[in-house]
């Protein structure tokens, strides 16, 4: 009885339609699992922990030098109480201070093909403040090697300034940079001290030179002209928005100043998570015209056999019989497509990951518990639609 079944079904529905049908099934539930996977990768980038610092802002922030105040360098510091004040604002996820030196630096080329001595000043900040990420950025006592982090700007200033303006100075590349060892020369407290150092790495989050929290405390400790509680200059704010009015109004009312940029930038973000959510409503409006079609086109194709259906009852065919039959028809196809689709689905989440990874973003290279449960979710929906449609015709006959 199976193999004649078979063939009626077949005969009625069509190799050719049949095909097509599939290939239209696997399109439809390809581009809803691509919808909820996107959608999934866009909320892991905004707010997933590996991309926390990535899409926050930092702002670097201190207080106004005015003509009250230009000659009391102690009235422009950060002092315990305000940075309790900062960290207590909701605008504030989490603040860190900038650590000045307070000895002198003098920064000299070993090198006499590259000459250059000049003064300097390091700040350092808490290492989760910082966007460098290399094994390199620790000092311990004892150690004979300074690691130093420059901002960006730096090197596009000699580079397109200073070597151009002088012939016997190179232009220099950043990975020829990282290889230069620096003398650097501390002094104060009545000594002095030369360390080499060498650049690990460039920076546009702190317009600063940057130096390990660990030897700045050390080195202000031995060479500094105040012994005291270390002097707090400027302060790293992460924040999610640095346009919220509440921020802005806060350091106009305390007398703060930062980058401009960044409240510009800000807005630009805003625009990302306005699209962002957009494509959200977009994808689940194309996940309910998705599944009306996969209802429409499973009670065309059940109607396309009726007279066969009509048939075979009438051959003595037990409803129960031909709707089990009908259903291992046509529902294992399904979940074959719907295995095909997640593949795809899944080869194209490596191939994000890899990517995003070398621009130091970072989502997961497997894909979404959401994804498969939205697979399943259409499978479902799909067995419930084939069983109510093929058990309202059967019982009709």
């Amino acid at each position: 009885m199976n193999p004649l079944l078979k063939k009626i079904i077949r005969s009625g529905v069509g190799r050719v339609r049949f095909i097509m049908a599939t290939i239209g099934l696997g399109v439809a539930l390809l581009l809803i699992l691509l919808a909820v996977q996107t959608q999934v990768n866009f909320d892991d980038l905004l707010h997933g922990k590996y991309n926390e610092n990535e899409t926050a802002d930092f702002l670097v922030i201190n207080k106004e030098v005015n003509k009250e105040n230009q000659t009391q360098k102690d009235k422009n510091v950060f002092s315990d109480a305000d940075i309790a004040d900062f960290k207590k604002q909701s605008f504030t996820q989490s603040i860190g201070p900038l650590t000045a030196t307070r000895f002198g630096v003098t920064l000299q080329s070993y090198s006499n093909e590259l000459p250059f001595s000049t003064d300097m000043s390091f700040e350092s900040v808490p290492d989760e403040f910082i966007d460098i990420k290399s094994k390199d950025w620790k000092w311990e006592e004892g150690q004979k090697d300074l690691p130093i982090i420059i901002p960006s700007f730096f090197l596009d200033l000699y580079n397109f300034g200073m070597a151009q303006s002088r012939e016997e100075l190179p232009q220099i590349s950043p990975e020829a940079l990282m290889m230069i060892s620096i003398k650097v020369t501390i002094s104060g407290n009545g000594q002095s001290l030369e360390i080499p150092g060498h650049v690990i790495g460039m920076t546009d989050r702190i317009n600063s030179v940057l130096i390990p929290e660990s030897f700045m405390n050390w080195a202000n400790a031995k060479f500094g002209y105040q012994q005291q509680q270390p002097r707090i200059t400027r302060v790293v704010v992460k924040t999610q928005d640095p346009s919220d009015p509440e921020l802005t109004n806060y350091l106009k009312e305390k007398k703060l100043s930062t980058n401009e940029d960044k409240t510009r930038f800000s807005k630009a973000r805003t625009a990302v998570n306005i699209i962002v959510k957009v494509l959200a409503g977009f994808g689940i409006i194309m996940l309910l015209f998705a599944l009306l079609v996969f209802s429409l086109f499973i009670q065309l194709t059940i109607a396309s056999c009726k007279t066969e259906i009509e048939l075979l009852i009438t051959l003595g065919t037990s409803p129960g019989q031909l709707s089990r039959f009908l259903m291992k028809q046509f529902f294992p196809a399904n979940v074959l497509i719907m295995l095909v689709c997640a593949a795809i689905i899944a080869v194209l989440q490596y191939a994000a990951c890899t990517w995003l990874k070398s621009q130091n973003m970072y989502v997961s290279p497997w894909i979404s518990w959401y994804t498969i449960a939205a697979a399943m979710a259409v499978l479902a929906m799909v067995w419930w639609v084939y069983r109510s449609t093929i058990r309202r015709y059967v019982n009709a006959q």
